[in-house]
């Protein structure tokens, strides 16, 4: 069983239909150097020229600190208030005191484990994936020393999570389960909708890392009936900053760090210190970026709700970025490589465009330098994931080869990624 709304398929038609050559025109970093194709985007997208405006206006104009009665501060505060309202309608918020702003998703992470680690109480048990990035998985086992017992819900032979294996692992004593929504190695979707049904008729919270599913899909912690949600602003477009949802009852609930000064209410309990308010006028621009996508979308007169425009543009990134996919299993496939995690191109719907591979007989590490000499970037390692490349038998010094698409890749460079795989094996 899938979430609704993450992984419902759209026709070849609307797929093939995507304006590419207009998405591409709004990325300068890929008109720069156009024979550079990029596949690391799991590490960090691109940043359309709308995003740039935002940060160059931000330092250029209003580069102080909030809070202040002139109006270069009004500014920032006004830019933050519209970021807040910008990342809640992404998400689908109920309410944008919901959303913090911070560093990284990491940060946001570690702040909620510090939080659940003092109310453990006789709900001490916590449920961790072993298909996770290791920041949402360190950080709860940091908390064994808060008197936590850790439980692993495991990924099984298919490359996915399912929800019949978390069942047994709930009680009433488990107080939180920590997974993906996505995987950021192996690319395979999680059905968080029907992992927090089970895990709320159990009592306990559950907390989505939605890092690595943002730039590919729609994101709504309403439908995921989640209770906290971190992402990374520079994986959807975005300067590098992170935020966090919650629902609001929990975020007032939780035991944070806050200044004296600071009221014991979200979001200011959880955003400690100052951020970077240009990142975060970035990270607003990014989300406008998507909302302007879906409305050139559509054959409507006038401009749609925000949120109704970025569900119409990240559906047609969704069905886009599928297409991409069985252009790259195809390729590796012809090449004789090993893909991690769903392979089968029927089941395209439960995986995004990350995929980790090997070729036989040949060290990641020489796959990724001469596909570098090539000008394709891609990355080799354990992609921060070393317990899922024990999972899958791989060392943690070598592990696979990743190679990451958004919705600006093209088909075109798959194929061209493909020639020069064809080339190495012949080669090695």
């Amino acid at each position: 069983m899938q979430a609704k709304g993450i992984l419902n398929s759209e026709s070849p038609t609307e797929a093939a239909s995507f304006p590419i050559a207009a998405v591409r025109a709004a990325f300068p970093a890929l008109n720069r150097a156009p024979d550079f194709i990029f596949f690391d985007n799991a590490a960090g997208a691109q940043v359309p020229q709308t995003v740039f405006d935002a940060v160059n206006h931000h330092l250029l104009e209003c580069n102080v600190q909030r809070g202040g009665r002139y109006g270069q501060s009004r500014e920032v505060d006004a830019t933050i208030a519209g970021a807040r309202q910008s990342v809640a309608d992404l998400l689908n918020a109920r309410d944008p005191n919901e959303i913090a702003f911070g560093m990284n998703a990491t940060s946001f992470i570690r702040l909620i484990s510090l939080a659940v680690g003092q109310t453990l109480g006789a709900r001490n048990e916590i449920v961790v994936t072993d298909m996770d990035h290791e920041a949402n998985i360190a950080t709860w086992l940091a908390l064994e020393r808060n008197g936590a017992k850790l439980l692993w819900w495991k990924m099984r032979e298919d490359g996915l999570l399912h929800v019949d294996d978390l069942v047994p692992l709930l009680s009433s004593k488990t107080r939180l389960v920590a997974c993906t929504l996505t995987s950021n190695a192996i690319g395979s979707i999680v059905d968080v909708a029907a992992a927090a049904k089970v895990v709320h008729q159990a009592g306990a919270e559950v907390f989505v890392d939605a890092v690595h599913y943002g730039p590919h899909g729609l994101i709504d912690v309403q439908a995921f009936d989640c209770d906290y949600l971190v992402c990374s602003g520079y994986k959807i477009f975005a300067p590098h900053m992170g935020f966090l949802w919650g629902r609001l009852h929990l975020l007032k609930a939780l035991p944070t760090f806050r200044e004296d000064f600071i009221p014991d209410e979200p979001p200011g309990k959880i955003e400690a210190g100052t951020f970077i308010y240009e990142n975060v006028a970035g990270m607003a621009a990014a989300v406008r970026y998507l909302e302007e996508l879906g409305n050139s979308l559509g054959a409507e007169s006038a401009p749609l709700s925000r949120r109704t425009a970025l569900e119409k543009a990240l559906t047609a990134i969704r069905a886009y970025e599928q297409e991409l996919c069985l252009e790259m299993l195809d390729v590796l496939r012809q090449c004789g490589g090993t893909v991690y995690g769903v392979a089968d191109t029927d089941r395209i719907e439960q995986r995004v465009p990350t995929l980790c591979f090997n070729l036989p007989g040949i060290p990641p590490s020489k796959v990724t330098e001469e596909l570098a000499r090539r000008g394709i970037a891609v990355r080799d390692g354990h992609m921060y994931a070393p317990r899922l490349m024990k999972r899958l038998a791989l060392s943690q010094e070598s592990g696979a080869v990743r190679a990451s698409l958004v919705h600006y890749n093209t088909q075109d460079e798959v194929r061209q990624f493909g020639n020069v795989l064809a080339e190495i094996t012949r080669s090695c």
